[in-house]
């Protein structure tokens, strides 16, 4: 199935809004990483004293006329982060209406652009079963990350995915280079704290997007029904249900899903890491910017 996530003006749109960036991602988009090291770029960070086999052509002549001691400039270094998009395609990706895996690819294109635009490289990882499956290029310019769209317009979503497996078991995760994006619905049964972990280990920025349809958020289910699991097997699994869904489930339903959403929110927040949901009825630039991106663009 073909879905079509790119427009020229969406694009442009998005080029506009990424001037005013406000939201989660401040911080994560402002053009080359300033790393932990010193280096070469013209932008001053400090003064040390000088040592044998340093480059003398550092010496800072005025601070030696005020003291009489050798001390060298050290400069920022700047390095072009590597970040990493990684999409969960299981089954349950593909349900919802609007369905989540539209939206999903919509946000990754999104942040794979403003990354483009910010002078980073992207890698795109499509989460299937035990695996993360890459485009077999790194984005790096807009003529990539065009070539990376119109594939992932082609992704199917299916089977089942262990988030845990899929990223522990990434061949290049990267090192303290810059920001892993995951989306999902994170309506998982795999072990995604041990994921998040892994990648805290590996000092990697994080940002986690849950995406889910205002039918999983506000079910509207009344009567008799069936309940077939988007991710069964076959009609027998042991998954699929039938309900007689009354007021009472529903709201146990919702006080479920709420539950399970702060521990998403309280476990994200002990470890620094950045997590939003987005309705997949949400336009994508409210997910990106916030809800006042169209005033911001304005002024």
């Amino acid at each position: 199935m073909k879905r079509r996530i790119l427009d020229g003006d969406f694009l442009d749109r998005l080029d506009a809004a990424a001037l005013v960036l406000k939201t989660p991602m401040t911080g994560f988009f402002g053009g080359s990483r300033r790393a932990r090291t010193y280096g070469n770029t013209v932008e001053f960070a400090d003064f040390r004293e000088y040592a044998p086999g340093d480059d003398i052509r550092r010496i800072d002549w005025n601070v030696y006329a005020r003291s009489e001691k050798y001390f060298i400039k050290l400069f920022t270094d700047e390095r072009q982060m590597h970040n990493h998009i990684m999409i969960d395609c299981s089954a349950s990706m593909a349900c919802g209406h609007p369905e989540k895996a539209e939206a999903a690819l919509k946000i990754a294109a999104a942040f794979g652009y403003l990354s483009v635009s910010a002078m980073d490289r992207v890698s795109f990882e499509l989460l299937k079963g035990n695996k993360a499956v890459g485009l077999g290029f790194n984005v790096t310019n807009k003529d990539s990350f065009y070539r990376a769209a119109q594939k992932l317009e082609s992704t199917e979503f299916e089977g089942e995915t262990n988030l845990e497996k899929a990223i522990v078991n990434m061949e290049n995760p990267g090192y303290d280079d810059g920001l892993t994006i995951i989306i999902s619905d994170f309506l998982t049964n795999s072990d995604w704290k041990k994921a998040i972990d892994f990648l805290m280990y590996k000092r990697r920025e994080i940002l986690m997007i849950q995406v889910l349809s205002p039918d999983e958020m506000f079910p509207d289910l009344d009567g008799r029904i069936d309940m077939i699991d988007s991710e069964a097997v076959d009609m027998a699994d042991g998954r699929n249900m039938r309900l007689v869904m009354t007021k009472k489930m529903v709201k146990a339903y919702q006080k479920a899903l709420d539950e399970y959403e702060q521990e998403l929110v309280d476990f994200c927040a002990s470890r620094n890491v950045t997590f939003f949901t987005a309705m997949s009825d949400e336009p994508i630039e409210q997910v990106i910017f916030g809800k006042g991106y169209e005033t911001e663009i304005i002024r």
